[in-house]
C-alpha cells in the first residue's frame, strides 16, 4: 500500500495513506488493518479510539465502524510507548541499551555497534528502538541503512549519511567484497562436527513453514535451497559450551545459525534453531513456560556481528571491530567465570588470522 507522507521520531511516528477505488466503503479498522498488518485488530481498535487515526476532513476521534472513501486520506499516529516494542524475560521487561556505540564516523559513513533488539529501520510494529531513527533524530536528515543484520543479534552496522555513499557500500555487500566475522556462543551437542569445519547446507523459506521465516535446510548436493557457505573457527570450549566464530561466505538470512545448529552447535538464546521452534511462538505470545527459560538461558541469540573488512575510502581496504555486548560479556563471567577481556583478545587473533 502506498504512503504519501511518513515521518518518523524517537517520540512519535506518523504516516499517511490514500483510500484507493477499491477501498472504498472500507470500514475504519478495516483500512487501518490493510495499512499496518502486523498491528493486532484490537491495538488498532484502541487507536481508533484515542483519536490517533484521523481521516481527512473529517473532525476524530472516529467509530471503527465508519466507512473510508476514494479520496479520503488516512493519518495514522503512533506514539512510543515502550510497550509495542517491549522484549520479555521471566515476565520482566528487558533491559535495553538506548544509545548504540559509535565505532566509526567521517562526513559520509557511520558505523554502530547496534544494541540487540534494535532493528535497522523501521519495519512491521518496529517503529521507534532503530538505528536510522535514532541517528536521523540527531543528524535531522535521511540516515540509510546499508546493510541488515537481525533484531536480536548485536554488533557492526554500517549507515550511510547520503545516498551516494550507501549506493557505493552496498554495492561491495552486493559485489562479495566485504568480509564479515562474527562471534557466537553455542551448546555443543553429541555428533557434533569438529573444529574447524565449514559448513554448506544449501537453506530456503518453504511455503506454509510454522513458524514463519524458519529456514528449511538441505544437503549440499540437494537441488532444493539455495548455496550457502560458512566457516567456523573454534576459540574455545568449556562445560558443553562453545565460544567460536563464524565467517560466512555468502549472505543468507539466519545463515549462521542454521549452519551452526546443523552441525551440532545451537546458539545459545536461539528460540528457533534449538530443536523446539514451538519455544519461539511461546515467547512471541508471551507464553513461554520455566522450561522455555531454562533452554534459552538469556533473553536473545548469543551472536555478535564482531569485525567487517571492505575498501572504504574508495581506495583503502579497512577493517572495523566492535566490543562485546555488556549481555553476553555478563553472561561469560557469571556462567564459564571468563574476563571479557581475554574473550576479546581470542576473538581479535581469530579475527586478523582470517582478515590477514
Amino acid at each position: 500500500m502506498s504512503e504519501v507522507e511518513k515521518s518518523f521520531s524517537t517520540e512519535k511516528y506518523v504516516v499517511t495513506y490514500p483510500v484507493h477505488l477499491e477501498q472504498d466503503g472500507w470500514r475504519l479498522d478495516q483500512f487501518v488493518q490493510k495499512c499496518m498488518p502486523t498491528l493486532s485488530r484490537q491495538y488498532l481498535k484502541k487507536k481508533i479510539e484515542k483519536g490517533e487515526v484521523e481521516i481527512s476532513g473529517r473532525r476524530s476521534p472516529h467509530k471503527s465502524s465508519v466507512k473510508v472513501h476514494y479520496g479520503e486520506k488516512v493519518t495514522i499516529t503512533t506514539h512510543n510507548d515502550g510497550v509495542i516494542e517491549e522484549e520479555y524475560w521471566h515476565g520482566e521487561p528487558v533491559p535495553k541499551d538506548q544509545k548504540p556505540g559509535i565505532v566509526f564516523e567521517d562526513e559520509e559513513l557511520l558505523v554502530i555497534n547496534k544494541p540487540p533488539f534494535m532493528i535497522t529501520h523501521p519495519a512491521g510494529k518496529n517503529l521507534f528502538y532503530c538505528a536510522t531513527v535514532f541517528f536521523e533524530t540527531i543528524y535531522k536528515k535521511t540516515i540509510h541503512s546499508i546493510h541488515r543484520i537481525d533484531r536480536e543479534t548485536s554488533g557492526l552496522l554500517l549507515l550511510g549519511k547520503n545516498p551516494k555513499v550507501s549506493q557505493r557500500v552496498s554495492l561491495l555487500f552486493e559485489e562479495d567484497k566485504v568480509r564479515k566475522c562474527y562471534f557466537f556462543i553455542a551448546h555443543k551437542k553429541e555428533g557434533a562436527r569438529s573444529f574447524p569445519f565449514t559448513a554448506k547446507e544449501r537453506m530456503d523459506r518453504e511455503e506454509g513453514k510454522i513458524p514463519r521465516g524458519m529456514m528449511s535446510v538441505w544437503p549440499e548436493d540437494s537441488d532444493l535451497g539455495k548455496e550457502s557457505e560458512t566457516y567456523f573457527e573454534l576459540i574455545l570450549e568449556k562445560e558443553n559450551y562453545v565460544l567460536a566464530m563464524a565467517f560466512p561466505l555468502t549472505g543468507r538470512q539466519h545463515q549462521i545459525r542454521v549452519h551452526a545448529a546443523t552441525n551440532g552447535y545451537p546458539l545459545l538464546g536461539d528460540k528457533l534453531y534449538n530443536g523446539d521452534p514451538g519455544i519461539f511462538i511461546r515467547f512471541k505470545d508471551h507464553v513461554p513456560t520455566p522450561e522455555d527459560h531454562e533452554i534459552m538461558e538469556i533473553p536473545r541469540h548469543a551472536l555478535h556481528a564482531t569485525a567487517l573488512k571492505l575498501t572504504y575510502p574508495k581506495d583503502k581496504s579497512t577493517y572495523f571491530i566492535a566490543p562485546l555486548p555488556e549481555d553476553l560479556a555478563q553472561w561469560l563471567k557469571s556462567k564459564l567465570h571468563l574476563e571479557r577481556d581475554e574473550v576479546e583478545r581470542l576473538i581479535k587473533l581469530k579475527i586478523e588470522q582470517f582478515l590477514s
